[in-house]
């Protein structure tokens, strides 16, 4: 794995991760455009650097933001650590639901099973990046309608992106941040909080996800990282650097484009990726 080519993915993670267009989706299809192997361990390694990287971006970029929404008196702290748990509960159940039924079904015949092994199926990441842009596209024509009627609760509200956060999980192509958002507005929640609670969400998964990459980068090396493996780490890191300055326009751009009502472009965007996928593994293999 070349500088260049360690650069190229960071910024399509920076940038693809913190849109709503499925980093996943843009990582692989680069990975499998430049000749790569998604499932090698110094990929998975730089992944997680990677992933680390857009983990810290949101942190910087929303710390003003989450202050002043949820830090200001004790009674809006506790509404937000309490939909936070709950959001999180939910896409446990869901997620991990799903996740351990393909694990345990699916791929049951397969040693170490893991369902990161569908991850470069470029013909599932096509049906859900097509899923992704037809939430968006709904939840952008509808988003007014939805707020000026919802009588839901905020915990309910909560619970509702918590589950639909979840089926991000076992479907890449299917954008966690486009899925939240989308729901959020769909249910009633005003644009920049559901954007803000969005990423609270991604904080708090990103961790987790971290570790599962790192412990299956580590089961798959029979639990010994080589010198060569160490060796990368350097190169990785410097891929994180670049994914978390991509992060942080990225965010820029998403905010701005939410507030200014072009939240369905990315729907739009997510369709067309779709079929560009699509195309990708049926006409030419990948």
């Amino acid at each position: 794995m070349s500088l260049l080519h360690i650069i190229i993915l960071a910024i399509v993670q920076g940038m693809a991760e913190l849109l709503p267009v499925s980093s996943s989706a843009h990582v692989i299809v680069a990975e499998k455009l430049m000749g790569m192997d998604p499932a090698a361990p110094n990929t998975t390694l730089l992944l997680v650097m990677l992933h680390t990287g857009t983990m810290l971006a949101v942190i910087v970029y929303f710390w003003r933001r989450w202050y002043r929404a949820f830090f200001q008196s004790l009674e809006a702290f506790k509404a937000f650590v309490i939909a936070l748990i709950l959001a999180t509960v939910l896409t446990g159940i869901v997620g991990g639901g799903i996740i351990e039924g393909i694990e345990k079904g699916l791929l049951r015949h397969q040693p170490h099973a893991w369902i990161e092994q569908l991850f470069d199926r470029l013909d599932l990441i096509a049906v859900a990046l097509l899923a992704a842009g037809i939430l968006i596209l709904i939840s952008g024509v509808h988003e007014k309608r939805a707020r000026e009627q919802s009588t839901m609760s905020d915990n309910a509200r909560a619970g509702w992106i918590g589950a639909v956060q979840g089926l991000c999980l076992p479907f890449r192509g299917f954008s966690r941040s486009g899925a939240t958002i989308s729901t959020g507005l769909l249910t009633g929640v005003p644009k920049m909080r559901a954007e803000d609670f969005s990423f609270a969400l991604a904080v708090i998964l990103t961790p987790p996800a971290i570790l599962r990459e790192a412990w299956r980068l580590y089961e798959s090396q029979n639990h010994h990282l080589g010198p060569e493996l160490m060796g990368d780490v350097k190169f990785a890191s410097l891929g994180a650097v670049f994914a978390f300055l991509a992060g942080l326009l990225a965010l820029r751009w998403l905010s701005d484009w939410l507030e200014e009502g072009r939240w369905s472009w990315f729907g739009i965007y997510c369709i067309l990726a779709a079929i560009a996928v699509g195309v990708l593994h049926f006409q030419f293999g990948y």
